[in-house]
């Protein structure tokens, strides 16, 4: 019995937090578990936990855009990470790194989600002077 009870009561403790709004100035949770479009739509990114970070892998990808990376190197481009080691960076923005198939290399990056139905990757060189970003938009 004692058993059952500190289950229930490590299950209560854990799903008290997810009841209480966050407070304004921390970072609301990513949408783990969502599918993401790139703009043109030939790439489609999930955005789940990776260990103790945020990852996003390629779950689908056109005909093009598979040998678009296999042109640069990138042999697999469904199941390749594009967005790597995101921690937390503010209100529903997460900084880690960005990788591009097309050139395989990697780059210090952001993600951030605006409402439920966008998100912005940026990419970024020289210290973030030269970015680039794209809004990808929700699948599910």
């Amino acid at each position: 019995m004692k058993s059952v009870l500190s289950r229930l009561t490590a299950v209560a403790l854990l799903a008290a937090p997810l009841a209480v709004p966050a407070a304004a100035n921390e970072t609301a949770p990513p949408p783990i578990a969502s599918e993401w479009a790139n703009p043109s739509n030939s790439v489609h990114v999930r955005i789940d936990r990776c260990g103790s970070s945020i990852c996003g892998t390629v779950s689908w990808a056109s005909a093009k855009a598979i040998a678009d990376a296999r042109r640069g190197g990138t042999q697999n481009l469904i199941g390749t990470r594009l967005f790597r080691d995101l921690e937390p960076a503010g209100a529903g923005k997460w900084k880690g790194k960005v990788f591009v198939p097309d050139i395989r290399k990697t780059f210090s990056g952001t993600i951030s989600f605006s409402g439920q139905d966008k998100m912005v990757g940026k990419g970024c060189v020289l210290f973030g002077v030269i970015c680039k970003a794209q809004t990808w938009s929700r699948v599910r």
